[in-house]
């Protein structure tokens, strides 16, 4: 999207907007290095504060996927001059107590005035070179672990069409603003070869830029892949976001089927989601440990979900 815009040469940039990276990552000289990203979203939640819970927790999760520490935020907040303002301050509190509750500070921001409400953050973290993540490094013979399940797009998408059952709301709520931290902090601890994190292009979408960037490709066991529930029933009704099947289309031609795969679950494999897991690489070697620790520290979704394999060009092989 962005390959038509002027480079810009500098030698601290280690990662800039022409790499296929989670965030920028800029080289301090000092052996450390800042990781910086933003993000802005429309509504996703019915209650004012979880919707900036989620906002944070999404834009706070690109440095998580870094093996970054999280410091500073800035808040990005465009509003009518109609909206009530004491809604204004719920998104805003929500916002600040995720970035709070992952150990960093909202400095400031900046509003301004537009129809539709958006809001969102640019967040600073700070990380060792040496201990810098990437989504590049994947090796064949690496597991794929991945910590949330799929489906917040679908369900997202029938609380507008006031189709979905409170108790999935209230599920990918709680998905939703959940910090990634924990799931860091766990593969650091681990060791692992590469990362990234599952937003907007689908789990399908994010795992593909990993197999370009490491030049390997992937199989995908689609049944262990976990969802929330009942998504592919709302999948089936129809409660599909327009970005899902635009990410879909966009794979298709890097998939290959080893056995048959429904088109309802091929369009969860896309799912656009917001805030949503980690996906690791993971030495063979160290895939137990990594899954037991997630899971003895609450990362209770975390689950095995392929491998990656040697190949020339990056395929996608689904089971």
């Amino acid at each position: 999207m962005l390959r038509h815009l002027p480079t810009y040469q500098d030698p601290n940039i280690i990662l800039g907007y022409d790499a296929l990276g989670d965030a920028g990552v800029y080289d301090l000289g000092d052996g450390r290095a800042l990781v910086q990203t933003v993000d802005v979203l429309t509504p996703i939640a019915d209650d004012p504060e979880v919707f900036g819970q989620i906002v944070a927790a999404n834009a706070l999760s690109d440095i998580y996927a870094m093996g970054a520490r999280p410091l500073t935020a800035l808040n990005i907040l465009a509003y009518a001059p109609s909206l009530d303002l004491s809604v204004v301050g719920q998104i805003v509190r929500g916002g600040m107590e995720k970035v709070r509750e992952a150990g960093a500070v909202v400095l400031g921001g900046h509003t301004l005035k537009d129809q539709e409400l958006k809001f969102g953050l640019a967040v600073t973290g700070i990380i060792k070179k040496d201990d810098l993540l990437t989504n590049a490094g994947a090796r064949p013979g690496d597991r794929l672990i991945l910590t949330k399940p799929l489906g917040t797009g679908v369900v997202s998408t029938a609380l507008k069409a006031d189709a979905a059952r409170p108790g999935d709301v209230d599920q990918i709520n709680g998905l939703m603003v959940q910090l990634n931290r924990t799931a860091a902090e766990c593969m650091m601890a681990v060791g692992i070869n590469a990362c990234t994190d599952i937003t907007g292009f689908g789990f399908l979408g994010h795992l593909l830029e990993m197999l370009r960037a490491s030049g390997v490709s992937a199989r995908i066991r689609s049944q262990e892949v976990p969802r929330v529930d009942h998504a592919l029933d709302y999948i089936r009704r129809q409660m599909v976001p327009g970005g899902t099947r635009k990410n879909l289309s966009y794979v298709q031609p890097y998939l290959q089927f080893a056995s048959p795969v429904d088109s309802l679950m091929q369009l969860l494999l896309c799912d656009a989601q917001t805030s949503g897991g980690l996906l690791m690489a993971v030495p063979g070697e160290r895939e137990t440990e990594l899954l037991e620790m997630l899971h003895d520290r609450g990362v209770s979704w975390a689950r095995l979900v392929g491998d990656i394999v040697e190949s020339r060009t990056p395929l996608i092989e689904l089971t």
